[in-house]
């Protein structure tokens, strides 16, 4: 037996193990449901929020960045959940989308809790923390791991949660070591945009988290916060301002998506440029004319930060309704 077939058998090994800790099969309530025409508290209070999480694995290799996004949410509507996985590998100026699923579960006290579903399975440890997902799929397979403990934990005032880990990722029986982003963010449904954000890398000596909490107001501009690991210390910019330098017309959604950045500090500590490197960009759909955008880039670029420059390359998202 394989390294990723014993994994693979761990994995449905943890989740049956996660699932019956449950009380029930995936996705099904905890509790006995509420009499009728009586509300349930707690659903209510979940209802119409959504639950955003993005676990990214980065390397480095030569003069590209090896990145592969999991990109997953979960919506509360009256009468369950409506959940989002997509799996995406970039290398280069080459994109595979190798998962992308749509489905709903009845309604949860834990709607945040990411779900095994067809070819992808988790590996889950202690307090439900994620150690592991694979994909696996006939001959297609891959798999990412956390290596260790977390090396930077970050929270913002909108409850977000970055952690920032040593992973690694497994195509087939090729190993590649690297860093993990696991992000956790909470919207209302009512925001159709959900703020960009970007994850950066210049070897060990900087990480990087681009974020920005809310979603901009039309225009070019927008408020973001820095969180940063220099040299193994934790640095935070609180009021960064990220502009567009350059846009490019993107068809499909009859909508300008930005292909350059400028990064300025208020404080004049953190200056910095990105461009795009490739590209996977989607349109969704809408009423028109201006259709939502879904785009993920790989940029590469420089960072100045205590008056040291650094060399950068990562993945930066970018939605817009």
């Amino acid at each position: 037996m394989d390294r990723l077939t014993r994994r693979v058998a761990a994995a449905l090994v943890a989740s049956a193990a996660l699932l019956s800790g449950c009380g029930a099969p995936e996705g099904e309530p905890t509790a006995e449901p509420p009499e009728q025409g009586v509300p349930d508290p707690a659903a209510a209070a979940f209802r119409g929020r959504i639950y955003e999480r993005n676990i990214v694995f980065t390397a480095l290799s030569g003069d590209s960045a090896f990145v592969v996004p999991w990109l997953i949410s979960a919506q509360t509507q009256p009468g369950g959940v409506r959940r989002r996985a997509r799996g995406l590998l970039a290398r280069g100026s080459t994109w595979e989308e190798f998962y992308g699923q749509s489905w709903e579960t009845p309604p949860t006290r834990t709607p945040w809790r990411i779900l095994p579903h067809e070819s992808l399975r988790l590996l889950v440890g202690e307090g439900d923390a994620i150690e592991g997902m694979i994909f696996s799929e006939g001959q297609r397979q891959l798999e990412l791991e956390v290596t260790g403990s977390a090396l930077m934990e970050w929270t913002g005032t909108r409850g977000q949660v970055f952690r920032l880990l040593d992973g690694a990722a497994y195509l087939s029986d090729q190993r590649v070591a690297g860093l993990i982003l696991d992000m956790s963010r909470v919207h209302g449904s009512e925001e159709a945009d959900h703020g960009d954000w970007a994850f950066l890398i210049s070897g060990d000596s900087l990480q990087v988290v681009l974020e920005n909490p809310a979603a901009s107001p039309p225009g070019r501009r927008g408020a973001y916060r820095i969180w940063a690991r220099l040299d193994f210390r934790d640095l935070q910019w609180t009021s960064v301002t990220v502009d567009w330098a350059d846009v490019s017309a993107f068809e499909p959604a009859r909508q300008d998506i930005p292909v350059s950045w400028t990064i300025a500090s208020d404080d004049e500590q953190v200056e910095g440029v990105l461009q795009v490197q490739s590209a996977q960009v989607k349109a969704g759909e809408g009423a028109g004319p201006l259709l939502p955008v879904d785009a993920l880039f790989l940029v590469v670029g420089t960072i100045r930060m205590e008056e040291r420059t650094f060399p950068v390359r990562g993945l930066f998202r970018h939605t817009r309704s």
